[in-house]
């Protein structure tokens, strides 16, 4: 730090090669290292999954929402309703 206030940044070291580390506090460092990846393993899954639960969901409400549209807009009921009217009008 050559000014007041300014913060020395964290040295990053090899454990296997740092003199002063016993055995110990190599495994320690191994073990936060081997945590530390897991987190972010989970922060980069856990997006993913939210992302693909969306895309999912979009899919479904849109096949819903088609499947709604295009049954009202069948005719087919009605028609058949004319048809039976008429015949029962001829008979």
């Amino acid at each position: 730090p050559g000014q007041p206030g300014e913060a020395a940044f964290a040295r990053r070291i090899d454990p296997a090669r740092e003199p002063g580390l016993s055995p110990e506090q190599r495994r320690l460092m191994a073990q936060v290292e081997y945590a530390q990846r897991q987190r972010a393993l989970q922060r980069r899954l856990r997006s993913r999954n939210v992302l693909l639960a969306l895309g999912i969901g979009a899919v479904t409400f849109g096949i819903y929402g088609y499947t709604f549209y295009s049954v009202s807009q069948e005719r087919f009921l009605d028609e058949l309703e004319q048809e039976a009217e008429a015949a029962r009008a001829r008979a």
